[in-house]
């Protein structure tokens, strides 16, 4: 097991212990740049470099969320900044550059105090007045950040006059996030919101210095990068490849064992020949083909490696502009709801149960306040007949007359694209209508998806959770939200349920209460529930990802940033 080592006096305690190995005893542990002990097992610290595969598809222009969510370079995860709070593998919120947190009597104002000693990679001191000035960068109308809308729902209508500093009624100097001194973060919502701490694991940080000097893209240039995080930025070439090395300047809660991350631009397609070959050491999930699959499931060493989770607990689904016609009828919603084959969509084009189980609501089993049961499962099953009732109760018996549709997808590789199109055929072939499915721009996508009123009369997506908690899954299908469905006593319902505080058992009903009435009104067409996972090179380790969580599921957890601190690579390749 290794030995972490944090803060200044660690620091220099454990270089200066590698220091007198060397002199004392001419040979030095196995240590890294930051002072850590390897395992016993790990290959020398020079030769501690993982590989990635980055897809030569993706419309790429940033590394910082606060920048672009949609848009990030995302081979290489969030390793140039830590956030607020991180999540452990049992999705508990803990402490990464905030040791603390609290909450006032008005349960609204909430107080983040920082570790001290954080620098930035140039030896700047990371203070509350870089979040700061990252929160005001994403609520700038100027910059029509593409994730804007995320804040609006927290707390009765989000952070403190966040709503209206994007429209442009107030300056972003009035946001409710300030920082009160160097140390101290105040971030206030418009109303009580409990899960706030989980929110802030998005709370990734840019440095003010680089912001006001370089602007929102300074991280794409290594000569301007700025890290607060475990890896520094050291080559960039676009489309090519992307190279960071371990941060020796990093002083927060997870310092990294690798020297090296290296992403490798590639097809998608090719991710998996590319893993047989030793090339790269890791393939997502969503990269995988069921051709893939079938080979993995027959080979004991690939299979014991892939290492299957819950992910975000991610739901593909179908949404409408229920506006406007033909999808403000709500026979036409439960007719497409009950079109769709997820029993044979989930074994024929996902691959089986080890990528994803059929959805007929909106929370995947085992996410809080789901369905376990299934008690919702007649809403939205698959019934060809009925399906084909409730269209001819709309006024299109056969599909006589109903309007040709054309269902957009959000830049979706091959593998998921094929899931949408399967329950597009579907649809298609039961109800007698003509569908045709067309894969956008991301940019596109959202762009439509966001605008109000919305753009998008059909499309296909897939949504995980931001935090634990179903205000989050449930919370994005407000009238507020990114969807274009409105339910008053839905709304209700969830936004009480999110303000409710004291009462855990009424809290989890409630919530019940409001996806049985976005599963009937339809507010989307439920497909599927992701099983997530990764395929890993046998001799990339680390407790954080080999180790089983409380559930008995391994793997690489979502948004558990810790694991980054935790891997790496053994001597035995």
């Amino acid at each position: 097991m290794k030995t972490k080592t944090y803060g200044w006096l660690g620091r220099v305690l454990a270089l200066t212990t590698a220091f007198a190995l060397l002199l004392g005893f001419g040979l030095a542990q196995n240590t890294t740049i930051l002072g850590v002990e390897l395992p016993a097992d790990a290959v020398p610290y020079d030769e501690q470099v993982l590989r990635v595969p980055c897809d030569n598809t993706r419309n790429e222009n940033t590394f910082d969320f606060p920048v672009g969510v949609y848009t990030r370079f995302d081979c290489i995860e969030e390793l140039f900044q830590d956030t607020l709070v991180d999540l452990d593998k049992d999705f508990n919120v803990i402490p990464a550059s905030a040791e603390s947190w609290s909450v006032a009597e008005d349960g609204r104002t909430w107080t983040f105090k920082l570790h001290e000693g954080l620098v930035w990679s140039d030896g700047t001191p990371l203070t509350a007045y870089d979040y700061e000035a990252t929160f005001q960068l994403t609520a700038s109308p100027e910059m029509a950040w593409d994730f804007a809308w995320f804040y609006s729902f927290i707390g009765e209508g989000g952070i403190e006059n966040w709503g209206e500093i994007i429209a442009g009624e107030l300056p972003v100097e009035e946001l409710g996030v300030r920082a009160i001194d160097d140390l101290t973060l105040e971030v206030v919502t418009k109303g009580v919101f409990p899960p706030l701490p989980g929110v802030m694991n998005f709370a990734h940080v840019m440095q003010k210095k680089a912001l006001e000097e370089h602007g929102p893209f300074y991280n794409n240039d290594p000569a301007t990068s700025v890290s607060s995080g475990p890896y520094v930025l050291v080559e960039f070439d676009p489309g090519n490849r992307i190279v960071v090395e371990a941060n020796p300047m990093y002083r927060g809660y997870r310092p990294p064992n690798l020297k090296r991350i290296e992403g490798i631009y590639m097809s998608p397609a090719t991710y998996f020949a590319a893993f047989q070959n030793g090339e790269i050491d890791r393939v997502p999930y969503e990269r995988l083909t069921p051709a893939d699959f079938a080979i993995i499931e027959s080979d004991p060493v690939l299979s014991a490696n892939y290492l299957r989770h819950f992910g975000d607990f991610r739901t593909d689904y179908l949404l409408f502009d229920t506006f406007n016609p033909p999808f403000d009828d709500l026979n036409v919603r439960k007719a497409f709801a009950m079109a769709v084959d997820r029993e044979s969509i989930v074994a024929n084009v996902f691959g089986g149960e080890i990528k994803a189980m059929p959805a007929h609501s909106m929370l995947m089993p085992g996410y809080p306040s789901s369905d376990t049961e299934g008690a919702l499962a007649g809403f939205q099953r698959f019934d060809c007949d009925a399906a084909r009732q409730h269209l001819a109760d709309a006024g299109y018996p056969g599909g006589d007359g109903f309007p040709a549709q054309e269902m957009w997808l959000r830049a979706e590789a091959p593998a998921m694209a094929a899931v949408y199109q399967a329950s597009a055929a579907s649809i298609a072939q039961c109800l007698d209508i003509d569908i045709q499915v067309s894969n956008k721009d991301n940019k596109v996508y959202m762009d439509a998806l966001n605008a109000k009123p919305t753009q998008l009369e059909l499309g296909a997506v897939s949504y995980g959770m931001d935090f634990l908690d179903p205000a989050n899954l449930l919370g994005i299908w407000v009238s507020t939200g990114r969807h274009s469905w409105q339910n008053d006593e839905f709304d209700r319902i969830v936004a009480e349920a999110s303000n409710l505080v004291g009462n855990p058992v009424l809290r989890d009903q409630m919530f019940r209460d409001a996806e049985r009435i976005l599963v009937d009104d339809v507010g989307g067409v439920f497909i599927a529930h992701r099983w997530q996972g990764d395929l890993w090179q046998p001799y990339v380790l680390g407790d954080t990802l080999r180790e089983p969580d409380a559930t008995g599921i391994s793997g690489k957890h979502w948004s558990v940033d810790e694991l980054w601190s935790d891997l790496y690579i053994r001597a035995d390749q």
